[in-house]
């Protein structure tokens, strides 16, 4: 199976399955001698592990990180680092009737036909418990940068038909993390609470959305062809499990407006405007999202994911098996009720993935 491995120069290689012995990972490409900070990196994970609040999965893992290799004496040794993550609730019997029933909208399907096999529990390799690793990838990524300034904040800026308007404040991170919800606005966050009480009585999920902002990016990252920096950042959401959509600056929004309204005038950085590129020159505006012709200009990145609603339910539902049966799939395991809450940390992760990446590219470039 090919895949599994996201980056150019910081790469990041995952393996294992939701009710096998471990998720792990090796991260390759990483330079020697970073201080490593095993709160940060434990941290990053318990934001992103069940069992947190009502709203996702009640599965118990601590999630707690075991580095194997590639750091000695509390610092990076340039050696590539590998680290495993013990599963420790996993219940495959809750899914046994699921070994020959393809569920609707899961990979089941697709992944029975192109491999001839698959792990029914939990979903296997296509299971979103997978992304822990990822987390721990980007925290190694958020160490590297943090000198530099450089970091990433996401926020749930929408569930069903509720959101806020994130383009009318900074996410603060302190608020996004006093609700389970890790909406930036804490009266927005109690509406959306109170739709979700509704949706799990229901049986059902949610669709929800996620809004990322980078900031202290330097003026050139990215290529300007197939190597464009919101390409690799649309291609690392767009791994994430659940992800549909991937939209930066203005994105579908400027599909309504004039040429006019949505360039970036380029001003002299001392005006006040949104970012300074260190090169005395910034913009008016910032509609592109800190990326122009595939590079970024200094301004701030920011970009919305969207995720599907969940699409375990617990409510019968109707599929096939194997043999192409009709089959009545009654819902039941535990799963989360929207996807946003717990993907926060791993947009996050994914996102400072790409950009120690292209950080690593730019420096060799430089040289």
């Amino acid at each position: 199976m090919a895949g599994n491995t996201f980056g150019d120069l910081f790469r990041l290689t995952t393996f294992g399955e939701s009710h096998g012995p471990v998720i792990g990972g090796v991260i390759d490409g990483c330079p020697s001698n970073l201080d490593i900070e095993p709160d940060l990196i434990q941290k990053a994970l318990d934001r992103r592990r069940p069992g947190q609040s009502l709203y996702v999965s009640p599965r118990q893992e601590t999630d707690h990180v075991e580095i194997l290799s590639g750091v000695f004496g509390g610092k990076t040794t340039g050696t590539p680092i590998a680290f495993i993550v013990k599963n420790t609730d996993s219940r495959s019997s809750d899914y046994e009737h699921l070994r020959n029933v393809y569920r609707p909208s899961h990979a089941d399907y697709t992944y029975q036909i192109k491999y001839g096999i698959r792990d029914h529990r939990g979903g296997g390799r296509s299971s979103a418990r997978e992304t822990l690793a990822r987390v721990v990838g980007g925290a190694f990524a958020a160490i590297l940068l943090k000198p530099l300034g450089i970091r990433a904040t996401a926020c749930t800026s929408r569930i069903g038909r509720i959101g806020v308007d994130v383009h009318q404040f900074s996410p603060d991170e302190e608020i996004i993390e006093s609700n389970p919800l890790r909406c930036p606005d804490p009266a927005v966050a109690r509406e959306m609470a109170l739709y979700l009480d509704q949706v799990a009585k229901a049986g059902d999920s949610a669709g929800s959305e996620v809004f990322c902002l980078i900031r202290n990016l330097p003026v050139g990252l990215g290529e300007p062809v197939f190597g464009k920096f919101q390409a690799d950042l649309a291609k690392a959401m767009l791994s994430i499990n659940g992800c549909n959509g991937f939209d930066i600056g203005t994105g579908f929004r400027s599909t309504s407006m004039l040429g006019s309204e949505n360039n970036d005038i380029f001003i002299p950085a001392s005006s006040g405007a949104p970012g300074s590129s260190g090169h005395g020159i910034t913009t008016k505006t910032n509609h592109s999202g800190g990326v122009q012709g595939g590079i970024t200009n200094g301004n701030e990145v920011y970009f919305r994911v969207s995720f599907k609603p969940v699409p375990s339910l617990n409510q019968t539902q109707q599929t096939v098996d194997a043999d192409g049966n009709p089959v009545t799939l009654t819902g039941k395991g535990r799963h989360d009720l929207c996807i946003a809450p717990r993907a926060v940390p791993v947009v996050e992760a994914m996102a400072m993935l790409v950009c120690a990446d292209h950080w690593l590219r730019f420096q060799a470039y430089a040289k």
